[in-house]
Formats: C-alpha cells, sequence, structure tokens
C-alpha cells in the first residue's frame, strides 16, 4: 500500500496535496441564501486546508494534546470537522468519532466506555459535559469550538494564532493507533472500532483502485466519515445541507443543487438519500451528467432505486459497495449489473448480490457459529451456494475493539500474523465468486424445520404493491421459533379495518406459499413505522419488532 517502511500518518496525504494542486478547493460548505434564493458557499483550498490544520496542531499541542492522546471530537459536519481531525492526525493524537445520532443515552455510554482524555467540540458538548459529568470524567483537557463556553472550556481559536512554519506531524508507524470509530450499534452495543494509519492507507489505496477515483474529482460526502477520505484521494469534498444524522429527511432539492453548482462527480450516501432524490429528478426532468459513480452503502439498496437512477445519471452509475465499520470496503457490484443479472434473482429469493470482492481482500464463507472462533482452520469453510457466516481478511480490516475483549474474541479470527473479521452477516459465494447477502446473522430464525434468512423472506413479500419494506422475526422458543413476517405498508396503503389487514394477509400469505422458504408462513402483523438505524435510516431494529410482535402473537 502507500508507501514501504514502516513509518506513516495518514495525515502525509494533506501536505502532498497542497504541494501538488495548492490552489484545487479541498472542501466546500453550503452558506446561507440571498434575496434570490442563490445559496453561497465558503471554502478552504488544500493549500488552506493544510494551514488551518497546522494552526490547530498547533494550539492542539499547547493546550496538552500530543501523540497517544485519546481525543473525542464531536463538531458538526463543517470546514472546521476535516481540519480539526486532520490536526489530530498530525499530533498522532486518537480522534475518537461518536455519531451523536444514537441517541443520548447511548452515546454517553459509549463516551464513558472509550474514556477520552481530552474533549474537543462545540459549546452544546460541553454543557452537556457539565450535566453528565461521569462518562467524562477522564478528560483532562477541554476544548471548545465555533463559539464560546466560558468557564467549561479553552477557546482552541485563541490557542490558535496565525502561525508561518509548518507543523512536524508525529513519526507514528502503520501499526499506531489512528482513530477510533464508532459503529452503529443497529444489532448491538455501539463498539469503539480501532483504526491504524495503516489501516487508514490501505482504504484509501482500495477505493482508489476499486473505482479509479482521480485527483481532482469533486465528491459530495453524504457520510461525513467519508470526507476525510476525499482529502487523501484528492478529491473536492462538497459538505451537503442536510442533518447527517436523518438522512431520509434530506430535501432533494439540496443535493441537486450542489451536484449541479460544483460539478459533483462522485458521492457515497445511505439508499435513504437517494430515494428522495432520484423521485425528485424524474418528476422534475433532471439529469445529472457530471456524476460518474453514486455509491451507496449502509443497507441492501433495492433494484427498483437503482433501475430509476439509471436514466438520472446519462454518464455514471451505481455501486453498492458491500462492508461495515470494522472492515470497508469487501465487495462492490455495479448498478448495470445488478439491473441486468442480479435483481430478478433477489426479488425471487435468492439474496441480495453484493459483488466480488475488491482486489487484495479475501473473502470466505464459514459455518455459523455462535460461538468464539480463535484460529481459522480451513475446515470451517463452506463451499459456493452454501449459506453461511460471511469472514474476510485485508489490510484494512480492524484488529479490535476498544476496551471490548469479549467482543473482539467474538468477532476476529487469528491467522498467523493476519486477522479475520467475522461480518456478523450471513450469505453465500456463488459459482462465479459473486456474495449473496442473505441477512445479518444475529438476525436468523432458528425454527424446529431448519434457519430462515431475513433478506431471502423479506424479498418475497415486498413484491406486494401494499408493501413498502418487511421485517422477518421470529416468536418462541430458540430452535423452535415461528417466523412472523411484519409488514410495513406505504402510509395510502395501510389497511385500518380489520376486513382490510385479514384481505391483505390473505394476498400475502398466498404470494408466499409459491415459494419453499416462505410456504409455512401462517403470521402477517402490520406495523405503521420501523425503528431503524440513525445513520443509514434504513437498518431495521428487528429486536424492537420482535418484541412488539412477541406481544401480539400467542404460540
Amino acid at each position: 500500500m502507500d508507501g514501504g517502511n514502516k513509518n506513516f500518518n495518514i495525515a502525509e496525504f494533506l501536505p502532498r496535496m497542497a504541494a501538488s494542486n495548492p490552489f484545487q478547493k479541498a472542501v466546500i460548505f453550503p452558506g446561507d441564501r440571498d434575496r434570490h434564493g442563490r445559496r453561497s458557499y465558503t471554502h478552504f483550498t488544500f493549500k488552506q486546508l493544510d494551514a488551518e490544520c497546522d494552526r490547530y496542531a498547533f494550539g492542539m499541542t499547547r493546550a496538552g494534546i500530543c501523540k497517544g492522546t485519546r481525543v473525542l471530537l464531536m463538531v458538526k459536519p463543517s470546514l472546521e470537522f476535516i481540519a480539526l481531525t486532520f490536526a489530530l492526525f498530525k499530533t498522532g493524537a486518537v480522534p475518537i468519532l461518536i455519531d451523536p445520532g444514537m441517541g443520548r443515552k447511548r452515546l454517553l455510554e459509549c463516551i464513558g466506555d472509550v474514556s477520552p482524555e481530552a474533549v474537543v467540540g462545540i459549546p452544546l458538548v460541553h454543557l452537556v459535559r457539565q450535566f453528565f459529568r461521569r462518562p467524562f470524567r477522564s478528560s483532562r483537557i477541554n476544548l471548545v469550538v465555533g463559539g464560546k463556553a466560558p468557564f467549561l472550556a479553552r477557546d482552541l481559536e485563541k490557542l490558535s494564532p496565525p502561525i508561518t512554519k509548518p507543523f512536524t506531524i508525529a513519526d507514528t508507524t502503520r501499526s499506531s493507533t489512528a482513530a477510533i470509530l464508532f459503529t452503529t450499534g443497529s444489532t448491538g452495543p455501539a463498539k469503539g472500532v480501532i483504526y491504524e494509519h495503516g489501516m487508514f492507507g490501505a482504504q484509501v489505496t482500495l477505493l482508489r483502485e476499486t473505482y479509479q477515483f482521480q485527483p481532482g474529482e469533486v465528491d459530495l460526502a453524504g457520510l461525513p466519515v467519508f470526507a476525510l477520505f476525499d482529502v487523501a484521494l484528492g478529491m473536492t469534498c462538497v459538505v451537503p445541507d442536510m442533518d447527517p444524522t436523518r438522512p431520509a429527511q434530506v430535501n432533494p432539492l439540496n443535493i441537486v443543487e450542489a451536484i449541479q453548482d460544483h460539478g459533483v462527480t462522485n458521492s457515497f450516501g445511505s439508499p435513504a438519500i437517494w430515494k428522495q432524490v432520484v423521485p425528485y429528478c424524474r418528476q422534475n426532468g433532471i439529469r445529472l451528467p457530471s456524476v460518474k459513480r453514486i455509491l451507496m452503502s449502509g443497507a441492501p439498496v433495492p433494484g427498483d432505486l437503482i433501475r430509476d437512477f439509471k436514466g438520472v445519471l446519462p454518464n455514471g452509475d451505481i455501486y453498492t459497495p458491500f462492508g461495515a465499520t470494522e472492515s470497508l470496503p469487501v465487495t462492490s457490484i455495479s448498478g448495470e449489473e445488478i439491473v441486468n443479472q442480479t435483481y430478478p434473482l433477489s426479488r425471487e429469493g435468492f439474496g441480495t448480490c453484493v459483488g466480488r470482492a475488491v482486489p487484495g481482500v479475501t473473502l470466505k464463507i464459514m459455518a455459523i457459529t455462535d460461538e468464539p472462533v480463535s484460529e481459522w482452520l480451513n475446515s470451517l469453510e463452506l463451499g459456493p451456494n452454501k449459506v453461511g457466516e460471511i469472514v474476510v481478511k485485508g489490510p484494512m480490516v480492524t484488529r479490535a475493539y476498544d476496551n471490548r475483549e469479549k467482543a473482539t474474541a467474538e468477532a476476529k479470527i487469528r491467522q498467523g500474523e493476519e486477522t479475520w473479521h467475522r461480518m456478523g452477516d450471513v450469505g453465500y459465494l456463488d459459482s462465479g465468486g459473486r456474495l449473496w447477502f442473505c441477512g445479518r446473522k444475529g438476525h436468523r430464525v432458528m425454527t424446529a424445520s431448519g434457519p430462515l434468512y431475513t433478506v431471502p423472506c423479506e424479498a418475497i413479500f415486498n413484491r406486494h404493491p401494499a408493501v413498502f419494506r418487511s421485517a422477518l422475526v421470529g416468536v418462541g422458543k430458540w430452535g423452535k421459533q415461528v417466523p412472523v413476517i411484519v409488514i410495513e405498508p406505504h402510509p395510502e396503503r395501510f389497511p385500518e379495518a380489520e376486513d382490510a389487514k385479514n384481505n391483505l394477509s390473505r394476498e400475502l400469505l398466498h404470494l408466499a406459499s409459491a415459494y419453499p422458504h416462505t410456504s409455512d408462513f401462517r403470521y402477517v402483523l402490520f406495523h405503521r413505522s420501523f425503528p431503524v438505524d440513525i445513520r443509514h435510516n434504513a437498518k431495521i431494529f428487528r429486536q424492537k419488532l420482535a418484541i412488539w410482535a412477541e406481544k401480539r402473537i400467542l404460540v
């Protein structure tokens, strides 16, 4: 990967870009509108961004932040977010990034678990720190950005005066801890994933090789953390006008406007964003000729969405990279292949095809077990077309969770110096080496006849025109569970009367009876709005639905 020696710091990408393309815009942030509705923007060039990072790095060092300091960074998407993150990389400190949208209780639990030594955040964060002291008790350095927090934190701006010399980047190695990024916790407690500098470097290389990113391209960062990769890839990052914790509520006008204003060539984001943008474009006859590629990830992407998007992108395609916070990217597939080859099979219950392994990544399917596996053995591997647990190894695969030895033992398998990551997902490899995703391992329903997997089962029910989405849950004792399909109809198709519910249930069960894996279903429940994850607004909290269903089904 980038550089052959052991010494490496992910921050090195920024001064390189500042030297080679000093006047290229690095980050663009949306501002207010004038009386004619025209949008204003602010920006940093790569030269300006590098200088701003150096300024912050000197200020942080003056405050006591140094190599190895664990720093909770809590700022909104902004010019400053990227500058502060790379400033921390330059000092050799370890930024801790937690999605604030997970809810106050879970957020405070994560902060307490990770024990930050410093907090860099907006004034609200420091106010919260005063009311909930226990999770922040380990923090000895508290800095405020984006406003004032008198008596609560020192002002980083005042500690970071104009500079006349570059900051010397810390001499970290590829195995040095670079950051701690938290999972969404959509299928269990959120966990801090330990990233090393070399892993970030490997991700940059894999992304560049897989999607042929070129310096000078323009990216619309639908997921804030992807903005950090933009800098390393030499792409201009456009920060969208949206709430990143609620992508499903995005105003599609803002996304289209940003693409057209800046000639966006790439965008990475949740399917929830594009479910709003695609209908808007189609209804208004809008095409986006500058876009080369849209990367959708975070949840299975509906084939209908990809098909509808094709007419909007005359010069581009959709890609659906598969991976996780612990390992990204793992596989990728184009929208063209999905629409023309795999989506018809997905509708028949074969699972969702997420493509082939990206270069440098090894992908296997192992027999499903809920127990830890300490060492990889070839006997664990399953052959083609057999559903099992997805495991992956490669230079971007993380080795451990922070302060979570049990979780690490459950998710990691050692093979000499290498680490396999158990994705926690089930699926199979077809004879052509393509991976078919069948759902989360923890969401499988264990009936007396064998396991049922969410994605293949739900695909059948999703074919009904009244269904917006469905969720398979199990009721009863493990190993003898009864499958229940919970339906979220389109709002205008929700069956209010009992007769309407009975009629729709009969139609759904008749549809299911034609397929071997759903023919034994007997129970259908209707739910107005599924609980979903914050980050992507697409991952269904099936555990909550299972509890809800169990109260309504007696078996």
